[in-house]
């Protein structure tokens, strides 16, 4: 055989082997898209597009009024005889009575706010009527 018949032979298997190597690469289709079902217009609910404000245009919030910083509560425990005890109950009363709710820590305060009112001669002497209590509880009967 010549040298064109050895080549054209030689050739002729690898050529048919590279045909078929690539031919089923390209035979490959990918399948056809799953037909989707066509809906009408008419049964998707309307939906407004969302406005959205431009990112270069920022908006400045007014600066917020400054709050008043918590006041700090003092929990406390103290002694006083049973007679100031009732009229702290009976102011209660009057202020129910007037349609106004207070608690015995508002009878209090309000209390410490008109002595704080007075003017030092009037505190004094408001003072000097209050009995003298010791400190510290009560002994063990």
């Amino acid at each position: 055989m010549t040298e064109k018949a050895k080549t054209t032979t030689k050739s002729a298997p690898t050529a048919l082997a590279e045909d078929k190597i690539a031919k089923p690469a390209a035979a490959v289709k990918m399948p056809p898209p799953a037909k989707q079902a066509v809906k009408s217009p008419a049964k998707k609910p309307a939906v407004a597009p969302l406005k959205t404000k431009p990112k270069s245009a920022k908006t400045e919030k007014p600066p917020k009024a400054d709050k008043p910083k918590k006041i700090k509560m003092v929990r406390d425990s103290f002694t006083m005889p049973e007679n100031d005890y009732a009229q702290l109950a009976e102011l209660k009363k009057k202020c129910l009575q007037a349609g106004v709710h207070v608690k015995k820590s508002e009878l209090l305060r309000a209390g410490l706010l008109s002595l704080s009112r007075l003017p030092n001669a009037a505190l004094i002497k408001a003072v000097e009527q209050v009995e003298k209590l010791k400190t510290g509880r009560p002994a063990k009967s």
